[in-house]
């Protein structure tokens, strides 16, 4: 949380640095369910910018570094792949930058509280598999060493292990099935992370923006699209998911992605780890919330889920031959 104070000198720096665009410009308005840094919005004029910013007193690393956000959307202003215009970048601490506000509305049909058309839904989650392969095919520029599907682990064993283990039933059997049949290595490409219809702005049936690029990095394509088939179905998801009448199914979503080519090797191993993932995700949700971290009585619904996500990893490995 920013003071008055802070939001006030935020707003002196941001409209310094815009007012050559636009006139009037408006105050900075908190914009609901970031999970990064500061987000606002500002009006310029005739449109809207959205600022995210370092909170004060925090230091610009993982999700709060904003500047790495605005590094990628920059770079892929060219590309194929949809994503707000970066506007302004000002790395003076605290470091923010203002982007495009692209109409739009980011719904995880089987997961949020919506009224969308089923048939709206399953054509949305239909244009994503092309605006993922286009992602994947982004030529990589930057140095960093990718993370590979050994490092990928580690990292989800971490958070899993992390979680009280009465809250992750069958967990250490699946990560030790995980780790004894790790996977070569394929080409790495750019990946977001998060890639999922809950973070693509869509308008109408169209996708307008990817957003929410907190935790891009290069690595394995695997990643991303095990993760985003995971959300397709919503039995994945006991008591927290709906059913959507003739959303795709993973197997029609992955024929999409490839486009004709052939299934990348040893995906079962990336399917088993998404769900690995999620379930470690969740149990540290619930674990912040009956710790009094961040109260959200919502997370209780999560247990089933979590248990679930685990027992289907472990099923996929079993029948991975």
């Amino acid at each position: 949380m920013s003071t008055t104070t802070e939001t006030n000198e935020l707003t002196r720096r941001v409209r310094e640095r815009l007012s050559d665009r636009h006139q009037p410009l408006g105050e900075l308005r908190t914009l609901p369910g970031g999970h990064s840094g500061l987000t606002y919005s500002i009006t310029a004029g005739p449109v809207s910018y959205v600022v995210k910013a370092v909170p004060p007193g925090q230091r610009p690393v993982g999700r709060n570094d904003v500047l790495r956000q605005a590094r990628i959307l920059h770079a892929l202003a060219d590309s194929p792949v949809p994503v707000p215009g970066v506007i302004a970048v000002d790395e003076t601490e605290p470091a923010w930058f203002a982007m495009e506000f692209v109409d739009g509305e980011a719904i995880e049909p089987v997961l949020d509280e919506h009224q969308l058309d089923p048939e709206l839904c399953r054509s949305r989650m239909l244009a994503l598999p092309a605006v993922l392969r286009d992602l994947h095919g982004w030529t990589k520029t930057e140095t960093a060493e990718p993370l590979d599907p050994a490092g990928e682990l580690e990292r989800w064993s971490r958070t899993m292990r992390a979680v009280p283990s009465e809250l992750r039933p069958g967990a250490e059997d699946v990560l030790e099935a995980l780790a004894a049949r790790i996977p070569d290595s394929i080409p790495p490409t750019l990946i977001h992370g998060d890639f999922r219809l809950g973070n693509v702005l869509c308008r109408g049936e169209r996708p307008t923006a990817v957003v929410d690029w907190e935790i891009w990095g290069y690595g394995d394509p695997r990643i991303d699209l095990a993760w985003f088939l995971l959300f397709a179905d919503h039995r994945n998801f006991p008591r927290v998911g709906r059913a959507v009448p003739g959303l795709p199914g993973e197997e029609e979503l992955l024929k999409a992605y490839l486009d004709g080519r052939p299934e990348p090797p040893a995906f079962d191993w990336f399917r088993a780890l998404a769900r690995t993932k999620m379930a470690a995700i969740m149990g540290h949700n619930l674990r912040r919330h009956r710790e009094g971290k961040h109260h959200d009585p919502d997370q209780e619904r999560l247990p089933p889920t979590i248990a679930a996500m685990i027992r289907a990893a472990g099923d996929i490995l079993a029948r991975w031959s």
